[in-house]
């Protein structure tokens, strides 16, 4: 079963077991993961559920498209090289994906 490891800012670490298909941001709010606001509840219009992929992990992720590089530009916390929007990133039948939250998403 696919993994997402969420990484808090202070360090605190969970581990969920997600289902193929769901969004990692949909795999965060239904299991109560804090700081994944996702005030737009996926449609790509917010960017309050911006993560920091694991280097590692990033080259196997599908590519950004142009409008989630646009809303990555809007985040409260400045952007890094391996950022993300969670709502877009879809969870794969082998996915083992660790994601750090930046200190606050508003």
């Amino acid at each position: 079963m696919p993994k997402i490891t969420f990484a808090a800012a202070d360090g605190d670490t969970r581990t969920i077991e997600a289902n193929v298909g769901d969004s990692v941001m949909e795999t965060a709010v239904r299991n109560g993961i804090g700081g994944v606001v996702a005030e737009c509840g996926g449609s790509l219009s917010c960017a309050t559920c911006h993560v920091i992929v694991d280097e590692h992990d990033f080259a196997s992720l599908p590519p950004m498209e142009e409008m989630e590089d646009e809303m990555l530009w809007g985040t409260a916390v400045d952007r890094t090289g391996t950022s993300r929007l969670s709502c877009q990133i879809r969870v794969a039948e082998d996915m083992d994906l660790r994601v750090t939250l930046p200190e606050t998403q508003v």
